[in-house]
């Protein structure tokens, strides 16, 4: 079999090597990658180089939203067999430190996390990982939607910590993919007003073919304002912020109910912004932030499984393997016309 990866050349350039097949430990299983997502992280990795303290060293892989085929197992697999298709959770834990026993592995410090230097992502013919960290995909999810698992993730872990229930009021801010699952979690979760915010129309509609209750563009509207009018005043039970912007994080005090929570999602640019605690503290409000997620790949397989919740159509855009640096280079250069692009590696 021949394994092909393209590899990140220095920044905005991408080159193809044909690289040996991976080793099939004992407890993993080897994969024929079908479906890689184009991650907002992989654009910037493409783009810059680095994310805060990762820094790309060398030709790199990335990618790390995929599903595929198992074709090889090791002497002790013993849940998956050859022909499963497989969504892969992309991050392999040490299994040892206080965070992997408590379950809290994601906050492992010794993950080795696909597409995080220095650990090379899945944009490859065939990736090696552990049984444990591959789950199976039912007959009626595609590997389309088993690629987007590892984002809806993010989402439910998000909605989770903000503790989302049925008849609340939840403010997005952000309609990348993140936000969108964020939405589709929060829908699925009983929300009663869904209020979305973004500065690119497409993302916006998209958000509102979801459903999303309220879309605002801030380019065009006073989001506090408008919010302020939504919600008759209260503001939301709710405020998560996907956008990872400066004056997103400022506002999520502004617009959060009192007694309410913000999750944040989204990193900003710098380690420390301008974030007025005081309004927090008047209305005790809780802050609260998620870092991956942990535990809900199957809560999300079978969420897309039982048709709770549809991923398929935050897709706006598919290439074809051969075309990945096309693919990063349009995604860069498109960001009003693009939501979600995948690579189809077979």
């Amino acid at each position: 079999m021949t394994n092909k990866a393209i590899f990140m050349h220095g920044t905005n350039d991408m080159i193809w090597k044909e690289i040996d097949m991976p080793v099939v430990h004992d407890k993993d299983v080897l994969v024929k990658v079908d479906i890689v997502g184009i991650c907002g992280s992989d654009v910037h990795y493409y783009q810059h180089g680095k994310i805060g303290d990762f820094v790309v060293d060398g030709d790199f892989i990335l990618g790390h939203e995929c599903a595929g085929e198992v074709v090889a197992v090791g002497k002790e697999v013993k849940n998956l067999a050859v022909g499963d298709r497989v969504a892969l959770e992309p991050g392999k834990t040490c299994g040892k430190c206080e965070f992997c026993k408590s379950g809290q592995y994601n906050l492992c410090p010794d993950v080795e996390f696909f597409a995080t230097p220095p650990y090379h992502g899945v944009f490859a013919n065939y990736v090696a990982h552990p049984e444990d960290m591959c789950f199976k995909l039912p007959d009626n999810v595609s590997n389309l939607e088993g690629a987007l698992v590892e984002p809806l993730a993010v989402g439910l872990h998000a909605t989770g910590k903000g503790n989302v229930k049925l008849g609340d009021t939840v403010v997005i801010f952000g309609t990348g993919c993140i936000g969108l699952v964020t939405l589709l979690s929060s829908k699925a979760r009983g929300a009663a007003k869904i209020i979305v915010v973004d500065v690119l129309p497409n993302r916006l509609e998209t958000a509102k073919r979801l459903g999303a209750t309220h879309v605002i563009n801030a380019k065009e509207e006073n989001v506090l304002s408008k919010i302020d009018e939504i919600t008759d005043g209260q503001g939301a039970h709710v405020v998560i912020d996907t956008a990872g912007a400066e004056i997103t994080v400022k506002q999520t005090a502004d617009v959060v109910k009192r007694g309410g929570t913000i999750v944040l999602v989204g990193m900003t640019p710098k380690d420390e912004v301008e974030f007025n605690f005081m309004k927090l503290m008047g209305k005790e409000g809780e802050l609260k932030t998620i870092f991956r997620y942990r535990n809900l790949y199957p809560v999300a397989i079978n969420a897309i499984a039982s048709g709770a919740i549809n991923v398929k159509d935050i897709v706006s855009h598919e290439f074809d393997f051969e075309q990945t640096k096309e693919a990063f280079d349009f995604v860069v250069n498109n960001a009003k016309d693009v939501v979600k692009a995948v690579i189809k590696i077979n």
